[in-house]
């Protein structure tokens, strides 16, 4: 399922360059509710379990949260000083460290025979902060030549984020007895990936013609910046595994975990309040901080995948 998303992402970013007009829907609002049907898949996910598993393993949780929350936002922020990155740029892989982990995380941990447990804890707990955590710290981190909507930023994160999944684990409490809501479950991550490609070729239209402006360049020098970014977090969250004597499944989880992160929402929020349609017609170039955001969403899905695949060979081999 993990490559299969992959490649369904990639897919829908080559059609939207080749044919824009193919996705130029999805942008705005439209952009938001596909967001949320993400999140809400997650939700479904979710059962009473998972929070007694919060509950039950709250320093493990802690140390996962504080490193998804420090490591990621400060190695954004030091790439955009190291690459010279001009402010768009730089708030768009800025926004993609801030961001809580990714949904998928979870399938990879399960691939790589990690903590499975642990991955939904720091995943839901990650979600659960992100309203606060997001905006603070793009706040603090931004270039103060842009100005950050912080309440705004909250309000939003909580609509598209925190009410979906809320709405997703009380459908999942009271409905998963029922008989139909097997089927329901089975093709919901279909439904995910397919929101997730939707919104990465919508941005992809939206930033073809800085593309063409800009030649291969732009895209080999994020491609360049999200892989430090996405390659760091995988080694320092590891090693803060090993500084904190976690088991080797663990280990393995909080890797994952802090490596990959919910770009799906970066992109939305740089859509929503860094590159909108006021700010657009002020400012054309301000499209640039959705590049690496799209960039992100299709390479964390295949790096997080060549990673577990990583994993599971040394068990293999040992």
């Amino acid at each position: 399922m993990a490559s299969h998303s992959s490649a369904y992402v990639v897919a829908a970013a080559l059609v939207a360059y080749l044919l824009p007009g193919t996705f130029g829907w999805v942008r705005g609002d439209v952009s938001s509710v596909i967001l949320g049907v993400i999140m809400l898949t997650m939700g479904l996910t979710l059962s009473a379990e998972d929070f007694r598993i919060l509950l039950g393993r709250p320093w493990d949780i802690l140390i996962g949260a504080c490193a998804q929350f420090t490591l990621m936002p400060l190695i954004a922020y030091f790439l955009t000083q190291a690459f010279g990155l001009n402010p768009y740029l730089s708030i768009g892989i800025i926004l993609v460290g801030c961001c809580p982990g990714g949904v998928s995380s979870n399938i990879m941990s399960f691939l790589c025979k990690g903590d499975v447990a642990f991955s939904v804890g720091m995943t839901t707990a990650s979600t659960l902060l992100a309203p606060i955590m997001t905006p603070l710290l793009v706040w603090w981190l931004a270039d103060t030549r842009i100005e950050v909507d912080t309440l705004g930023m909250f309000r939003g994160i909580l609509l598209v984020t925190i009410i979906p999944v809320a709405i997703g684990f009380m459908v999942n409490r009271y409905a998963s007895r029922r008989s139909w809501y097997g089927d329901v479950r089975q093709v919901m991550p279909g439904v995910s990936v397919t929101c997730l490609a939707l919104i990465v070729g919508g941005v992809v239209s939206q930033v073809k013609p800085q593309l063409m402006l800009h030649g291969i360049g732009l895209f080999l020098l994020m491609l360049a910046v999200v892989f430090c970014h996405n390659t760091l977090g995988y080694l320092l969250g590891y090693n803060v595994g090993r500084l904190f004597r976690f088991s080797i499944p663990k280990r393995r989880t909080i890797s994952i975990e802090v490596g990959m992160q919910n770009a799906g929402m970066a992109t939305v929020l740089a859509t929503a309040f860094f590159a909108s349609d006021e700010t657009l017609a002020r400012t054309p170039e301000s499209i640039l901080c959705v590049v690496p955001c799209a960039i992100s969403c299709a390479y964390h899905s295949i790096s997080g995948t060549i990673l577990a695949g990583l994993f599971a060979r040394y068990d293999r081999q040992k």
